[in-house]
Formats: C-alpha cells, sequence, structure tokens
C-alpha cells in the first residue's frame, strides 16, 4: 500500500531542472519552510497564480482545514475568506470558472451553464455546450470544437495584455470549459486534458514542455497503480455504501493499467494538471519579464472523485490529502525561481454527498429528482393535453425548461400555465420562475450572497438570449439526478448554499494573513487582482468589488 505524492514523480519528468521535492512515497510529510515575517509588499506582484479546485466547496474545506500541512497551509497563513460565494443559481463548473477571473455574474458572461438549448442554432442537435462552436460542421454538443466564443467578457489575462501586451497569459485545467473560461480569449497557453494527453486549440504548436508532461503522465497511465494506504483519519469515514448498482465510500484510488477513466477520477489527475502548470512557469520564464504575467489552473479531480464516490467516504479523504501535497509541491517550485507571485485559490462551485450517505447521515429527508421532472416528460404530458405535437418543451438542466419556439403566442401561454401547474404540484420543486418574473427582479448589489431571494440568485444567472423560459430550482438536499448514471452519484447545481459556498484563499510572501468570515463573491477576486497590479477597471464593466487585502491600517485597493 502507499500514500499518494502524485505530482512529484510527474515533475522530475517536466520540469528541465531539478527542484526539492520530497518522494512519492513520504508519509506525513513536513509543510513547506515557514516564509519569514516582513512588511506588506507595496510592489506590483510579477506572477498571478489563480487556481480553481472544481467542486471544492466551503463544507469540505472547513471539515479538512484543520489537517492540512502543506499547501493548503500555507494559504491558511494568507487572507482567508472561508464564505466566498458563487453566488448565481446555476451552480455549475462552466459559469463557475466563468465568474473567477472576469469579475462578473454568469448574466453578464453568458456562461449560463453548461450547456443550453438554442433552437436556432443551424445543426441538428440544439444543445449548445458552453466552451464549443456550434457552427463547425458536423459538430454536435458532445462531439464539439472547443472555442472561447460563448464568453460575452475580458478575463483579468486580457485586460493585463490590453493593457501590456508583453503580459503573457497562461491556462492549464483538467477539464476545458475551466482552461477557456479562466484564460479568457487572449491566451499565449491554453492546455486541458483531451482523454490520453494535454491538448489545446486546432493548429496550435505543442511546446516542449507539454510534449515531456504527456510523455510523463502516459507513463504513468500505463503503469498499474496499488491501493493507497489509508490515513488513521480516513479510516473513519470508510463505511460502504450502496447507490445503484455501486458500492462507495471505501476505494483506495486501485488502478489498472491503462485505465485512463480511473486517472482522471483520483489523486493523479492533480498532480499531472499542477506538473504541467509548473512546467510551463519554468520554460516561459513566468513573472521574469518586464511586467506582471497570470498563470490559471483547473484542478478537476475533486469533481471527479466526488461525482463518482461522494464527498464524505474514503475517496474524498484521501483526495483531499494528496490535493494538499500536491499544491505544497507546485508552491516549493514556485519559491525556487525566486519570482514574486500571488496566489489566490478558490472554486467554481460546492457539491453535496450521495442522498443515500445522507440518508444514513440524519438527514432522511435527501433524496434523488424524480424522474418526472424531465422536460420531455412533462412536455409531451402537456402536448397531448392541449392537442399540440412537437417536443413543446426542452431542456431541464439544473431546473431551466426552453419553449418550442414554434409555438404560437396562444399556444405558448396555455403551455406555461400547464407547466407552472404541474412542476407546482411536484412535492420535490421549491420554486416555479417565469421568465418575466426574473426580469422584473432588480439585480443583486454588493449585499451579502447569502440573504439573497432565490430569485435575485436566479437574476443573476439570468441571460435573456439563453437562459430558459421557466427556472425552476428543486428543493433542498433534493440530488438533480434521478438515480446513479454510469460512474456518477453525487452531484451539484442548485441554487442552495451548500452549493453556491465556497473558500476564497488569497496568498503572497511576506503579506500579513487574516479572516474574514463574512461573505464575499468570486466576482470580488478580479478586482482585487487589478488593484494589486494597479490595472484600472472600470466598475460598470463587472460585479465585483474589491477586497482589502492588507491586515493593517493600509488599503491595497487604494495603492
Amino acid at each position: 500500500m502507499r500514500l499518494v505524492r502524485p505530482l512529484a514523480s510527474l515533475l522530475a519528468a517536466t520540469l528541465l531542472c531539478s527542484t526539492a521535492i520530497l518522494p512519492l512515497h513520504a508519509q506525513d510529510a513536513a509543510p513547506p519552510p515557514a516564509v519569514p515575517a516582513a512588511p506588506a509588499p507595496t510592489t506590483r506582484p510579477k506572477l498571478i497564480v489563480a487556481i480553481s479546485v472544481d467542486q471544492f466547496s466551503a463544507d469540505l474545506f472547513a471539515q479538512y482545514r484543520n489537517s492540512f500541512s502543506g499547501g493548503f497551509a500555507r494559504l491558511l497563513e494568507g487572507q482567508v475568506f472561508p464564505s466566498g460565494y458563487q453566488s448565481h443559481a446555476a451552480t455549475e463548473t462552466c459559469p463557475g470558472h466563468a465568474t473567477i477571473l472576469t469579475g462578473s455574474r454568469p448574466y453578464r458572461t453568458g456562461i449560463v451553464a453548461n450547456d443550453w438549448w438554442d433552437q436556432k442554432a443551424g445543426r441538428p442537435d440544439k444543445k449548445i455546450y458552453c466552451s464549443e462552436d456550434e457552427t463547425v460542421p458536423g459538430s454536435t454538443s458532445d462531439n464539439y470544437t472547443v472555442s472561447d466564443r460563448h464568453l460575452k467578457v475580458p478575463t483579468l489575462g486580457e485586460r493585463m495584455k490590453n493593457a501590456n501586451p508583453a503580459t503573457r497569459v497562461v491556462s492549464v485545467a483538467g477539464k476545458d470549459r475551466a482552461a477557456v473560461m479562466m484564460g479568457g480569449h487572449k491566451v499565449d497557453e491554453l492546455w486541458w486534458w483531451g482523454g490520453k494527453g494535454f491538448v489545446s486549440y486546432a493548429g496550435r504548436k505543442m511546446p516542449a514542455v507539454v510534449q515531456r508532461a504527456n510523455a510523463a503522465v502516459a507513463a504513468q497511465i500505463a503503469t498499474a497503480q496499488p491501493a493507497l494506504e489509508l490515513p488513521a483519519m480516513c479510516q473513519s469515514r470508510a463505511i460502504p455504501i450502496q447507490a445503484g448498482e455501486r458500492t462507495v465510500g471505501t476505494g483506495r484510488f486501485e488502478r489498472a493499467a491503462g485505465d485512463t477513466n480511473a486517472f482522471r477520477r483520483s489523486p493523479e489527475f492533480d498532480g499531472a494538471v499542477l506538473a504541467l502548470a509548473a512546467g510551463l512557469v519554468q520554460d516561459m520564464k513566468l513573472g521574469q519579464g518586464p511586467t506582471t504575467d497570470i498563470i490559471s489552473v483547473g484542478a478537476s479531480a475533486t469533481d471527479y472523485v466526488g461525482h463518482g464516490f461522494g464527498t464524505e467516504g474514503s475517496e474524498m479523504c484521501l483526495q483531499m490529502l494528496a490535493l494538499d501535497r500536491s499544491l505544497g509541491d507546485f508552491f516549493a517550485v514556485l519559491d525556487a525561481t525566486g519570482v514574486d507571485y500571488q496566489v489566490v485559490l478558490t472554486a467554481d462551485h460546492g457539491g453535496q454527498d450521495l442522498a443515500e450517505r445522507h440518508a444514513q447521515h440524519a438527514m432522511p429527508d435527501a433524496q434523488r429528482q424524480d424522474g418526472a421532472l424531465r422536460a420531455r416528460e412533462i412536455g409531451a404530458a402537456i402536448g397531448r393535453k392541449l392537442g399540440i405535437s412537437g417536443p413543446v418543451l426542452f431542456g431541464g438542466v439544473n431546473g431551466d425548461f426552453w419553449y418550442d419556439i414554434k409555438l404560437t403566442a396562444s399556444q405558448r401561454a396555455a403551455v406555461e400555465r400547464e407547466a407552472i401547474a404541474l412542476l407546482s404540484a411536484n412535492p420535490q420543486v421549491q420554486a416555479v420562475f417565469t421568465r418575466a418574473q426574473i426580469l422584473a427582479t432588480p439585480m443583486p448589489g454588493h449585499s451579502d450572497p447569502q440573504t439573497w431571494s432565490l430569485l435575485e440568485r436566479a437574476r443573476a444567472s439570468f441571460d435573456p438570449a439563453r437562459s430558459g423560459d421557466l427556472v425552476v430550482p428543486l428543493k433542498p438536499r433534493v440530488t438533480p439526478a434521478p438515480a446513479p448514471i454510469g460512474s456518477t452519484v453525487a452531484s451539484h447545481g442548485s441554487i442552495w448554499d451548500y452549493d453556491r459556498r465556497v473558500p476564497m484563499l488569497f496568498w503572497r510572501k511576506g503579506t500579513p494573513g487574516f479572516e474574514q468570515p463574512f461573505g464575499v463573491e468570486t466576482v470580488d477576486i478580479l478586482p482585487t487582482l487589478a488593484a494589486l497590479i494597479r490595472l484600472p477597471v472600470p466598475a460598470s464593466e463587472i460585479d465585483g468589488r474589491c477586497l482589502d487585502l492588507d491586515a493593517g491600517p493600509g488599503d491595497s485597493c487604494r495603492r
């Protein structure tokens, strides 16, 4: 058996020069040396490192924060906002990542969900994936060409490059939508996991560091991985739970040689992403040029582990401890460059555990979504009642429903009345909001997002050109999946705080730390970082506000 340190072995093959990284089998490794106290810097950082940990909820952070000894322990010495919010309703990967470095909520970014329906799309498949170009001939929402065309606003990297073309903008992630939404439209390097290696836009030259990383990852995948050793704190969580035909809760990430799906759903995956990010920092000499550079990193394994095993078993425990060690190793590489770098770490959304384990853990009302809430079934019932042929309704993606655009005005009104009546009668439905109701709701300001009404949360997500005609939030603790499907046993995407609340952690060498428990938003990250590098951003163009990271009487927002 072994304890995992997934980044260390990949770094050795990816980096050009040696770095002091502890061995793969190190147990209870000591944290990186403490950084000596110094006055808070007032100069611009030379490198911004923005990290998103997919599905890293504030609940997970609170559960494990006292057990961290690596990279998370370092971040806990900085400016800690344990109640950051992806404040909108559609708590999915694409809209969440699009808020982090744009300073804008989904109504402004246009990224309202992972997928939406566009019945005017010029192809048979009318479902649109958030980071695709649906105009490519022969494409579908499952077989797509990756593109940034749906993101309506600039990222921080774009603004930096517009202000100074010498800025280098780099984005690396486990998912294409994470890399695209944090990188934006003007990137020097953008790479995501393509299933067997890291890939990018068609025609983009693959640098030597990506070739080395891909070779190292391929060699690792080709080698079978034995079960991880289970630390004492994870042993108490190793309780089997039946979810459909699968039993989860006791896994230790044993993997057969060549199993890329198991690789992606394990701590090894984040190790690969962080190894490539470290290699790009080194090869490109990020932060060593005349201006500030930026690299965004999307660590996706926590989401795959959460979907595949839930959030409360041995699997997530091992994932959290491994990610902590991998982040520590990644920061050690950055330290070795001597570059003055500013880190921010947050998440695209939270998540909840599988309903079956909730039911055993004092939440008997936890349940899975009723299959009758699917758009196809509801639309068919309405069509039969009203004598309307065709699909009538599309969608049902985390609560969005679209009316068939071929309906007449009177048919549309009748369908809306019937849909509201049917949906409202379902005991799992919390509310049914119409397009008119949502658009009549004032946009939330900078108030505590925990206090927002459900309509305000829906308004922050709503783009009239892309959002549904009805938004239907389910009641708390209803998993938005009728049954375990394939490798997925748990999910997210709700309007509730367990999916909205995420940590926001800032760290820079020499900056005194503090903790602020009140609610802030992920859209606050862009103006906060922009202030540190003295980059003007008109308040009218974003939704966030600058957070003062100076623990003393100074104000990092007014330098």
